[in-house]
C-alpha cells in the first residue's frame, strides 16, 4: 500500500454504484446507508447530475477564479434565492467552508467592530473539519491529538449550555459556530427552544449566529437547510458533502451586510467553484426544488424513525433512536463497531457517530421499501442478543 494509513476502511471494494445501492467486486449488492458519508444525497450517478456533468465536461473544466465562470454565477444566485443570503463563496470542502466562514467572521470583528482578538464560541461534541483552525473549533479531543499548538481564537463550551454560554464576559467574542444536528458528535438533534434563543441572544449582543450546515444541508433533515426548519436566520451558513452529490464542492454563505468585507484579495481558492462542481451543484439545486421533493423526504424520515422505534426500541443495548429527516442515530449501551460490520455482512452500509452511536444517512431518493429492506437487517442483527459486546 502507498496510501498513509489514515482511514480505517470497511472490507468491501465498491466498484458501481446506483441509486441507493452499492455493488462490489464481487457483484454483491448493498443497501448504502451512509451515502459517502451524507454526500450522495440524490442516490450513486443520479441521472440528471449525471447529466449535466457530462455536457459541462465537453466544454469547460477549469480556468480559475480569475476569470468570471458563468455557471458559478447561476448557481450562487440560486442559492441566495433560496437562503435570502447575500453572497457566496465556494471552495471545495466542508472544512474548508468553516475556515472561509471563521475568517470572515474575525474580519468582520477586526473591521466592523474593531476587535484585535476575536473569539468563536464552539460546542463540545461538535465536528467542524480537520484543519488547524477547524479541528481547534471541533469540539472532540481525539480529533486533536497529537496536532498542538492549536490556533488561538476559539472558546468551547458545553453543548446546548446556555447559561454557561451567558456567564462568557467580555467584548471579543464575534461569532457562534453550531451544528443543528450534531454528526460526529452522535446526530444529536439541537432543541428548538434553545437555538431560538441563541439566535435572539447573538441578534441582541451583534454576535454572529454562523451555522454548520456540512452535514444537515441539501436536504438531509427534511428542509433544504436544517436552519429552516428551527426558523432562525443565521448571519453565516457552510455547505459541501450533498451539495455536489460527490463532486468536491463546498459554499460559505452570508448575510449582504458582509458580503464587503471579503473583498478583492481577502480569500481565495484555485478550484473553487469550477465548473464541473458547478455544474453537479446546479443539477442537485434544480432536483431539490422539484414540487414535493422535500415533503417526501420528511416523510420518509417520519416513517424510518417510527419503524426503528417498533422494531428495534426494546433491542437489548439500545438506549436512544434519535434523528431529525434521514439523518438518524441508535444509541447502543456498548462500542458499535462489531455492529456496523455485521449489518455489512448481511448487507446494509452504516458508519458510527462515535464509539456508540450507529449513524444511518441514505439516499434523500431512497424508497420506502428499502428503508423496510434495512430496518429487517437491522432488528435481525441488534436481535442477535450480547454477541457484539463479545465480539469487541
Amino acid at each position: 500500500m502507498s496510501l498513509f494509513p489514515t482511514y480505517s476502511r470497511y472490507e468491501i471494494t465498491p466498484v458501481k454504484g446506483e441509486g441507493a445501492y452499492l455493488y462490489d467486486v464481487n457483484g454483491k449488492r448493498y443497501l448504502d446507508f451512509a451515502s459517502g458519508i451524507g454526500v450522495t444525497n440524490l442516490g450513486h450517478c443520479h441521472p440528471r447530475v449525471t447529466q449535466k456533468v457530462e455536457k459541462q465536461l465537453q466544454n469547460l473544466w477549469h480556468v480559475s477564479n480569475l476569470f468570471p465562470i458563468q455557471i458559478q454565477e447561476e448557481v450562487a444566485k440560486q442559492l441566495c434565492e433560496l437562503s435570502q443570503m447575500g453572497a457566496v463563496f465556494f471552495c471545495n470542502s466542508g472544512a474548508e467552508a468553516n475556515e472561509a466562514a471563521f475568517k470572515l467572521a474575525r474580519k468582520w470583528g477586526s473591521e466592523a467592530r474593531l476587535i484585535k482578538e476575536p473569539k468563536i464560541i464552539t460546542f463540545e461534541s461538535s465536528f467542524h473539519g480537520r484543519t488547524l483552525a477547524t479541528l481547534t473549533a471541533t469540539g472532540q479531543n481525539k480529533v486533536k491529538t497529537g496536532f498542538a499548538p492549536y490556533p488561538e481564537g476559539f472558546i468551547t463550551i458545553p453543548f446546548q449550555d446556555f447559561e454557561r454560554l451567558k456567564r462568557i464576559t467580555g467584548s471579543q467574542v464575534v461569532a457562534v459556530c453550531l451544528e443543528l444536528v450534531q454528526g460526529e458528535g452522535g446526530v444529536r438533534p439541537c432543541d428548538r427552544s434553545f437555538v431560538q434563543e441563541l439566535a435572539a441572544w447573538c441578534k441582541e449582543r451583534n454576535i454572529l449566529l454562523m451555522i454548520d450546515e456540512v452535514q444537515t444541508g441539501m436536504g438531509r433533515t427534511g428542509e433544504l437547510f436544517a436552519f429552516q426548519a428551527y426558523e432562525i436566520e443565521p448571519d453565516i451558513f457552510t455547505l459541501a458533502k450533498g451539495l455536489g452529490n460527490g463532486m468536491p464542492v463546498g459554499a460559505m454563505l452570508a448575510k449582504e451586510k458582509l458580503k464587503p468585507i471579503f473583498g478583492p484579495g481577502s480569500h481565495g481558492s484555485t478550484f473553487g467553484g469550477n465548473p464541473l462542481a458547478m455544474a453537479a451543484a446546479q443539477a442537485v439545486l434544480e432536483e431539490m426544488s422539484q414540487p414535493l421533493f422535500l415533503q417526501k423526504v420528511k416523510e420518509k424520515g417520519q416513517y424510518f424513525l417510527q419503524a426503528l422505534h417498533e422494531a428495534c426500541g426494546q433491542k437489548d443495548g439500545v438506549k436512544e433512536i434519535r434523528g431529525l429527516g434521514l439523518m438518524v442515530g441508535i444509541e447502543m449501551d456498548h462500542p458499535v463497531a462489531p455492529v456496523i460490520k455485521e449489518l455489512l455482512e448481511q448487507g446494509l452500509i452504516a458508519i458510527s457517530a462515535g464509539e456508540k452511536v450507529i449513524r444511518f444517512l441514505p439516499p434523500l431518493v431512497v424508497t420506502m421499501e428499502q428503508i423496510d429492506e434495512a430496518v429487517e437487517i437491522i432488528q435481525q442483527v441488534l436481535g442477535k442478543k450480547k454477541q457484539h459486546v463479545l465480539i469487541s
